[in-house]
């Protein structure tokens, strides 16, 4: 298979790697981007962050909670320029639509249109707010998180581009004492749209993705010639260190906490459990990232003049 320069910087945007690395990974792996990502860590090399999370389309990402902290929901609306998304309509637009996502428990994007609010359906008031701006505003999708005994807290990050909802068990909680955990719980949101995690704990991670992760490990490991002559038990008592270093990294509770680092997650819940004598616990979280998967149209000048001078 011909490895095209456009593949090799396609790698390189992925991965953070060098040229010549990634053109070697796509000519090992037949020009397959996910296996020559893999090719690069087994080969040692650290690597970005995949591209999955790259912001293409405009819009904004909104939050509501309810007044008892028992509900709540992140909401994404596209549009198409960034003027639009800041403008008074549409932030005005999202705020109403998690509103009512919160309000009728509708989380379904074709059940939520026909919401009713105060001013109309969550349909009209999209058409409308389509006809004030001149662009298209389209609900792209909602989350609801609620339960019993729970605090639901929210956290957006930079006006929109990035959403995180957390929900917090809290047995035994008193009334008083609502408002500490709630603070503890916007610190975790703000942590996950700082670290996305992938996970809470250890045993919410897939065995299949343990087992895929030790592979790369015990690859890495067998490449490397200062581990050439280790024997095989020395081997795998380093290849599990590695993977409770991965845990540590992609797992929630293990991080280290964002505002304090002298701290994990795990023991800033500990530490507000032990002040609001009450039993708490991180259930679950959702993350929205603003144009997640969307692909945005680009123009290309010298294309259109082109075309319109027939050439």
């Amino acid at each position: 298979m011909e490895i095209t320069a456009k593949d090799v910087a396609k790698l390189r945007d992925i991965t953070g790697v060098g040229m010549m690395a990634c053109k070697k990974a796509l000519i090992e792996t037949d020009g397959d981007i996910d296996k020559a990502c893999e090719y690069l860590r087994e080969q040692g090399m650290s690597i970005a962050a995949k591209k999955a999370s790259r912001i293409a389309a405009e819009g904004a990402v909104k939050a509501h909670i309810s007044v008892d902290n028992n509900v709540g929901a992140l909401v994404e609306v596209n549009c198409e320029s960034d003027f639009v998304a800041k403008s008074d309509v549409f932030v005005g637009l999202c705020d109403k639509i998690a509103t009512a996502v919160v309000d009728n428990n509708v989380e379904d994007v074709e059940a939520l249109k026909g919401v009713k609010t105060p001013d109309g359906t969550i349909d009209e008031l999209i058409t409308n707010a389509t006809a004030k701006t001149g662009e298209k505003i389209s609900l792209r999708r909602a989350v609801i998180l609620s339960g019993k005994n729970v605090i639901e807290e929210a956290y957006i990050h930079m006006g929109g581009k990035m959403g995180t909802l957390v929900e917090v068990a809290c047995d035994g909680l008193d009334t008083a004492a609502v408002g500490e955990v709630v603070s503890m719980a916007h610190d975790v949101a703000m942590h996950i749209a700082a670290f996305q995690p992938a996970y809470i704990r250890k045993s919410d991670v897939p065995e299949s993705e343990i087992a895929h992760e030790r592979e790369i490990i015990t690859q890495q490991l067998k490449n490397d010639p200062k581990l050439a002559n280790k024997p095989e038990q020395a081997l795998a008592k380093i290849t599990e260190g590695k993977l409770g270093k991965f845990f540590e990294e992609n797992c929630l509770l293990y991080q280290a906490f964002a505002k304090d680092p002298s701290i994990t997650v795990e023991q800033l819940v500990e530490q507000t459990a032990k002040k609001t004598g009450a039993k708490l616990e991180v259930l679950r979280f959702a993350k929205f990232v603003m144009g997640e998967g969307i692909e945005k149209r680009t123009d290309n000048l010298a294309e259109e003049v082109a075309k319109l001078s027939g050439k």
